[in-house]
């Protein structure tokens, strides 16, 4: 797996960017956009050549609690680390669109809560990848 190769969006400009595309495809709670690189489409000057970028956004409004949010987060890198090799080259961006059920997951840490996250980013994944 090439870690080296994946790596974080960090400035607005990178998330504004990406965002300004619209989502490639959603989930119940997530969207996923998507900025490709190609020979048709030049990455923005904030960007270098020849990586895959990933990027979370996990407002407030979506998840109040801040282990909720850092749990979201971390289950987000963690599924791109996981298919690195096949997402293709630009720009992604998970954004949390919609808050999970305090009544279904009262614990921000649940076992129940990392297992919907980590299935509905691998659905939203899987759509991007290459096959």
């Amino acid at each position: 797996m090439a870690l080296a190769d994946l790596q974080r969006l960090r400035h607005r400009a990178q998330f504004d960017a990406v965002l300004s595309k619209p989502p490639t495809s959603k989930t119940m709670h997530f969207a996923l956009h998507f900025l490709p690189e190609g020979p048709h489409t030049a990455l923005p000057e904030v960007f270098s050549q020849g990586h895959r970028w990933l990027g979370a956004m996990v407002p407030k409004r979506w998840a109040k609690r801040a282990a909720t949010r850092n749990l979201i987060r971390r289950q987000i890198y963690e599924c791109g680390r996981s298919v690195v090799d096949a997402l293709p080259h630009g720009a992604l961006v998970v954004r949390l669109r919609s808050g999970f059920s305090r009544e279904q997951f009262p614990s921000a840490q649940s076992t129940a809560l990392k297992q919907q996250v980590r299935q509905e980013l691998q659905q939203l994944l899987a759509g991007v990848c290459r096959a």
